[in-house]
């Protein structure tokens, strides 16, 4: 039986935690008025006086009602308790633990927080130190415990929860090495339900009779009775006062040996103990329409109802995505950076489409104007050009560089391979040559006599536009006046390659022919502006894709020995699931040696990964130049390898590629004017891979297939995440948050325009949690 203190203080936990959480009425299911009604409320009348119609009231006077109350539980302690036991010695040095109602600091250590004994050192082994760190450790789902079933209604095989009381217990062998326990359950409806371990003699301890439990499982029914087979096991230190039932519960990621009950209350205890101020302010609450911070932790942990939930998750969504984008442009310094200040005139953008073979897509004139905006600042331009294979992004870059040209400074476009460089070079010699630029080429191919002319072109002047790969970063390279860099595949180059070609603060357009949704390319990109063309330019001839199991190869094959004999190449490209380059030069070297025997007419060759460049270069060129009819390929020519007359890709073991990587692969194909075709070979025949690469034969739109991507696969690696630092975002969803994340990338750009290292004392708190969320320590450095 408890007494008298003991209740008091009972109640006088959750009315601090009230308190300090802003006097909210949600710090118990059914507020405070619940509380009181309860039998914890029964012995003190004048308490349950005092906080009457605690509902009704304003937020200022439930905060006197709750001090007035508070400060007559503290007088009421002056009464002697009866003793239960003797209490522990104190340890020696220990941390004293905050007395209930005291407020912690948010940085406090988790040893002054009250989490029982030991607790500290469980919350550690979770990665937990500090009550910040408590608070932003979300559930990582909730259960509605709200109103548990009644199991005589419950289907067999479905999932559920229940509580109540253990009334019966056993224990049985029914062969040897086999362990059974059962237990038999009263719920709070008088029901009763059988709950079954097997061979898990470690939950015996918590079953003893008489002990309050939680339990989850899946449901089998045998006449009238029930049984569950039990997954999940919560023992209630005190079901009058539980944060485990009767309300929407959240469910945390734990370790064997800490309980969900224990997680809960530590969270209780450190929402009731941390000032939960705002780091932003009101006005920008009300733009974005989030709600406040308490609310939101309050609500994420331990939400009065789903409203209250959705509320709270997107809060703090928001904030996930606002660090994020502030991370990113604090790291790209560039974005903040004075630029070159460029005329780009609309009689230089007409004088250089004229130029052309060709007009611009609308996409490509919209994509052009954003440009052309940057360009004309006086602050450096940082903008990604996304867009489809074939969709025009280099006639756009070459457009750009021609402008800087037209201005007097130099221009540079870096390639990741040797290969793309060269073709590049090609390319924009044929835009701008008749414009009297002058385009070089730098690359390691190149004798030492050759680049050292060139880098002495380069630093006199005398080369107005260089294409180039790494090459162009080495120290020995001098630009007499860069004033644009263009970047191809940026996401294939080291940050610190990129900021080498960036010191002289060039205006900087990055291109990716990798479709990217663009909640993904906003996180990813943080900091650079999007830009995206999303229109092919008219009379392309889609290339139609077909789905094959390997059974039906010979039949794949067939249909590329008729291309063959009608004067077209094809592509035929082998994956593995090891990454290991010597593995997958065997792989291509079987299969190019298995083609020969399959099509005795046909000329084949190999490229792979262990080449070197140059051997990359002198195979590519000798397909180009139609010396042999099919290139069996390790991925190496995944990106931006250019071949008119191929018309056929083959794929084998498609299901090994995600999406994006197979649109990519398949833009091999199509570069010329003949009908072209993407044969998929799958290996694996499950009905989840068929789906899956259904896509594939049934689109032709890389951003459609991005979007399926991202939902099927999750962010992966895009952009390399251990390059751009991007978190775990515990609460995103990025298939569906583009609109959200724009917001709190309007807000992130705001708030860095006006205070670019967030030096206003208004902004100390917003700097503080960005500095604390940053996992880098040279990322602190920059603000």
């Amino acid at each position: 039986m408890a007494t008298v203190a003991e209740l008091r203080e009972r109640l006088r936990r959750p009315l601090a935690a009230e308190l300090a959480g802003g006097c909210q009425n949600r710090v118990v299911a059914g507020g405070v008025d619940k509380l009181l009604a309860s039998p914890l409320g029964n012995p003190f009348p004048k308490i349950r006086e005092t906080l009457r119609g605690y509902g009704d009231l304003g937020v200022t006077e439930r905060e006197e009602a709750l001090k007035t109350a508070l400060a007559a539980l503290s007088d009421g302690e002056k009464e002697k308790a009866k003793p239960v036991r003797a209490p522990r010695p104190a340890a020696k040095q220990a941390v004293p633990t905050a007395a209930p109602g005291e407020r912690l600091p948010i940085d406090a250590p988790l040893a002054r927080l009250d989490t029982g004994p030991g607790g500290a050192r469980k919350l550690q082994t979770l990665g937990l130190h500090t009550v910040r760190d408590v608070l932003h450790a979300y559930p990582h789902r909730h259960e509605d415990r709200r109103a548990l079933p009644d199991l005589s209604d419950v289907e067999e095989g479905q999932k559920v929860t229940v509580e109540g009381r253990v009334v019966a217990k056993s224990r049985r062998s029914p062969r040897p090495g086999m362990l059974v326990i059962d237990v038999t359950l009263e719920t709070p409806s008088g029901g009763r339900v059988k709950a079954t371990w097997f061979n898990q003699p470690w939950v015996e301890k918590q079953l003893r009779e008489g002990a309050a439990l939680v339990l989850t499982g899946r449901v089998k029914k045998f006449g009238r009775s029930v049984q569950l087979g039990v997954e999940h096991l919560e023992t209630l230190d005190n079901a009058q006062d539980s944060l485990s039932t009767g309300r929407i519960v959240g469910v945390y990621d734990a370790k064997e040996g800490i309980s969900q009950e224990f997680l809960r209350r530590a969270a209780f205890r450190a929402l009731g103990a941390a000032p939960l101020d705002d780091y932003l302010p009101v006005h920008w609450r009300r733009k974005y329409g989030v709600t406040d911070l308490a609310d939101a932790l309050w609500g994420l942990h331990f939400p009065s109802d789903e409203t209250h939930l959705t509320r709270a998750t997107s809060r703090l969504r928001f904030d996930e995505y606002l660090f994020l984008e502030l991370r990113m442009l604090l790291q790209g310094e560039d974005s903040v950076l004075q630029g070159k200040r460029f005329q780009a005139t609309g009689d230089d953008i007409n004088r250089f489409e004229a130029a052309l073979p060709f007009r611009f897509t609308n996409a490509q004139r919209r994509v052009l104007l954003e440009i052309t905006d940057d360009m004309r600042g006086d602050q450096q331009m940082a903008r990604l050009i996304q867009g489809d294979v074939g969709s025009g992004k280099t006639a756009v870059a070459a457009c750009a560089l021609y402008l800087a040209v037209r201005d007097g400074y130099q221009g540079a476009l870096m390639a990741p391979t040797e290969i793309l460089a060269r073709q590049h070079y090609a390319n924009l010699r044929g835009y701008l040559g008749q414009l009297d630029v002058r385009v070089g080429l730098l690359i390691g191919a190149m004798t030492p006599k050759d680049k050292l002319e060139m880098q002495t072109r380069i630093a006199e002047g005398e080369v107005d536009v260089v294409v180039g790969t790494q090459a162009l970063i080495q120290e020995n390279v001098r630009f007499d006046n860069l004033g644009l860099a263009v970047v191809d595949e940026e996401h294939r180059f080291g940050v610190q390659q990129r900021r080498r070609l960036l010191a002289s603060r060039p205006d900087v357009l990055v291109m990716s022919a990798t479709p990217i949704p663009r909640s993904l390319a906003l996180t990813a990109y943080g900091d650079l502006e999007l830009s995206i063309i999303d229109e092919l330019p008219p009379g392309r001839t889609p290339i139609e894709t077909k789905l094959l199991q390997d059974t039906h190869r010979v039949q794949a094959y067939g249909f590329v020995m008729r291309q063959i004999r009608e004067g077209q190449q094809a592509f035929v490209v082998t994956a593995l699931i090891e990454e290991s380059e010597t593995l997958e030069l065997l792989a291509a070297t079987q299969l190019a040696e298995d083609l020969k025997t399959i099509l005795p007419e046909a000329r084949i060759d190999l490229l792979h990964g262990k080449m070197s460049a140059a051997e990359k270069d002198h195979v590519m060129e000798r397909f180009r130049a139609h010396e042999f009819d099919i290139l069996v390929s390790t991925t190496v020519i995944e990106v931006g390898v250019d071949v008119p007359n191929a018309t056929v890709m083959v794929i084998e073991n498609a299901e090994r590629f995600g999406l994006a990587q197979l649109h990519q692969l398949r833009g091999r194909v199509g570069r010329g004017s003949q009908q072209s075709y993407c044969v998929l070979i799958a290996g694996e025949h499950s009905q989840k891979t068929r789906k899956r690469l259904k896509i594939i034969e049934g689109s032709t739109d890389g951003f459609v297939i991005a979007e399926a991507d991202l939902k099927l696969r999750g962010p992966g690696e895009l952009r390399g995440t251990r390059q751009s630092g991007i978190p775990d975002l515990r609460l995103a969803d990025l298939a569906n948050d583009a609109e959200v994340i724009e917001q709190a990338r309007e807000l992130a750009k705001h708030i860095l325009a006006h205070d670019p290292r967030l030096e206003h004392p208004r902004l100390q708190y917003l700097r503080s949690e960005l500095q604390n969320r940053s996992e880098s320590v040279a990322y602190r450095e920059v603000i």
